[in-house]
């Protein structure tokens, strides 16, 4: 039975700490769909269309990785994916409370689920996609922090902020 795993974000943008999550799953599972959420909540800089494609960009290289959009409850998702296991990255302590009661809720709704929390490799310990976003906004370097697609769709997104603004 091939052992596929879910891994849930808004991802706005990707980051190399996501990618470096995504390559350390694969060697724990078969597969590894990214499942992008709309996320309205949030208001993404980026629309879920350009999202997916250079989330996509971004793990071309990769074999055995799905990127997909997804609406709706996580454990409904898995259930149609045949998926075994969650995987959530964990930066700090402070992540761990909010994303345990995810994992509970989403073993509540389907008790196969399993949550698999992943600590990202120690020079991503700290990168997360608002900072990264706040960064690239007032023009610093975010090279090396995104893959290369990414760093030149935030320069893109916000030379076209900024063309308004002035």
């Amino acid at each position: 039975m091939k052992k596929i795993a879910v891994y849930p974000g808004t991802f706005d943008p990707f980051t190399v700490a996501h990618l470096d999550i995504v390559k350390r799953g694969l060697r724990i599972f078969d597969e590894v769909i990214i499942a992008v959420a709309p996320s309205q909540r949030k208001q993404p800089l980026f629309i879920l269309k350009e999202r997916l494609t250079l989330i996509r960009k971004s793990t071309k290289e990769l074999n055995n990785v799905k990127v997909e959009a997804f609406n709706g409850l996580l454990a409904d998702y898995m259930e149609e994916k045949k998926a075994i296991a969650i995987i959530r990255g964990l930066r700090a302590i402070s992540d761990f409370e909010y994303e345990l009661q995810m994992a509970h809720m989403n073993r509540r709704l389907n008790s196969k689920i399993e949550t698999v929390f992943m600590m990202p490799s120690e020079q991503y310990s700290y990168l997360t996609s608002t900072i990264i976003k706040e960064v690239a906004s007032f023009g610093g370097s975010v090279k090396g922090l995104v893959p290369a697609e990414v760093e030149i769709a935030l320069r893109e997104k916000f030379k076209i902020v900024e063309d308004i603004v002035e």
